[in-house]
């Protein structure tokens, strides 16, 4: 006897965009279960700074994904949750230390405002009219009043708990179950089956892993940073204020270590400092060299934090695609498979949009943005232009992601 269906939906992986998928699967009216062998947000979103951006994407398919989900994260604060998940539409500030960096954020900024971005130049004299603390000498920088920040456990928590969805915690998927015909069927956890029509692959750093159980490749890596988080202190930090390297850094394919400095407060008082990126594979272990570059990093950006002390680091992994976009849609390969995964640092910012384009491609809506540049099976295509990184990039690398956690990142 066939077994009935346990709902129209499972979304493996409890993270940040797991979450916005039940949120906006269940608003489309669908009955959602979530998925993960751990707690909402026990993988990488708890290891995330929360940062919701706009800046830091060039124009291009990422960046009209970061537009319809800043205006989605907005619509929600909204909704009486901005308390609820700390957001604070705070803006960023991006400074530049030499003229040839000015320039070249100049140019980065004119074609983000054409896609629309707001920005405003900001004269090296008016630094410290936005942000009192920063250092002298500084070329001058771009505000991005688009910007915000969320606590990233907090607003997982809120969005999965406005979705309604059945939350199965402590239950590892070994198996995507497929019918004689080849569709999907539901999952196989180490507690039982969970049978649905469509599953949604919302594993982030384990992606990989997960589309291999339904016999595709999604070549999802593990990318390491490390957060340093200081005592809590009075306002000092307005805005998010990193430097205009770090836009370089996260379009950069190096398996690396690669610094530069981010620095941002927070509603409960500490500031928080990155970035750092390296492909290490799963290590965890606490690194010295990184650690002392993000705080000589963030004492250049603000010499006060010389003499303010440094509380805790933490560390969590961003699901690393190599052309830098995430797999977003359904695969082809596999029916009823879809992937919400390979955000990269982006996930928490990223996570409300991508969340309304699948549940619309789960209904057969059609989705407000085009998907075909974050098509999942896109880099079987070898000559297809989506396997190239965008223009001006080295080529990345494909791989195999180990271990099995949820999405998002520091």
């Amino acid at each position: 006897m066939t077994k009935r269906p346990s709902g129209d939906v499972v979304i493996v992986g409890a993270g940040m965009v797991g979450a916005a998928c039940a949120l906006y699967a269940a608003r489309a009216g669908l009955d959602v279960i979530v998925v993960d062998r751990g707690p909402v947000a026990g993988g990488t979103t708890g290891a995330g700074e929360g940062n919701l951006l706009v800046s830091d994407k060039e124009p291009g398919p990422e960046l009209q994904l970061a537009l319809l989900s800043a205006r989605l994260w907005r619509e929600l604060a909204q909704e009486e949750l901005a308390a609820a998940v700390e957001y604070e539409p705070k803006g960023g500030l991006v400074v530049a230390s030499t003229a040839e960096s000015l320039s070249a954020l100049t140019v980065l900024a004119a074609g983000q405002r054409a896609a629309g971005v707001r920005t405003v130049p900001v004269d090296a004299d008016r630094l410290r009219d936005l942000e009192p603390h920063v250092a002298d000498g500084l070329a001058g920088g771009m505000l991005y009043p688009q910007d915000a920040q969320v606590m990233p456990t907090l607003a997982a928590a809120h969005l999965m708990r406005a979705s309604g969805a059945r939350l199965e915690t402590g239950r590892t998927v070994t198996r995507i179950l497929r019918g004689p015909d080849g569709a999907v069927r539901g999952v196989r956890t180490d507690r039982g089956d969970v049978l649905a029509p469509a599953v949604v692959n919302a594993a982030g750093v384990g992606a990989a892993e997960v589309a291999a159980m339904a016999g595709v490749e999604v070549p999802v890596l593990p990318r390491r940073g490390f957060v340093l988080v200081t005592e809590p202190l009075p306002p000092r930090v307005r805005h998010k204020v990193y430097a205009a390297d770090y836009v370089a850094d996260v379009a950069s394919d190096s398996a690396a270590l690669q610094t530069s400095p981010v620095v941002e407060g927070t509603a409960a008082g500490p500031v928080l400092i990155g970035a750092s990126r390296e492909r290490v594979g799963f290590d965890r272990s606490f690194s010295l060299p990184v650690v002392r570059a993000l705080a000589a990093g963030a004492t250049r950006l603000f010499p006060f934090l010389a003499h303010v002390r440094a509380m805790r680091t933490y560390v969590g992994f961003r699901p690393y695609l190599p052309d830098h976009l995430p797999a977003v849609g359904a695969d082809p390969r596999v029916p009823g498979l879809f992937h919400a995964c390979g955000h990269e640092g982006a996930g928490i910012g990223l996570a409300t949009g991508t969340g309304r384009l699948l549940a619309r491609t789960l209904t057969g809506a059609g989705p407000e943005l085009d998907l075909a540049p974050f098509r999942p099976d896109r880099f079987d295509q070898v000559d297809s232009p989506h396997r190239s990184p965008r223009p001006g990039r080295p080529a990345g690398r494909s791989g195999r992601a180990g271990p099995f956690s949820e999405e998002a990142s520091p």
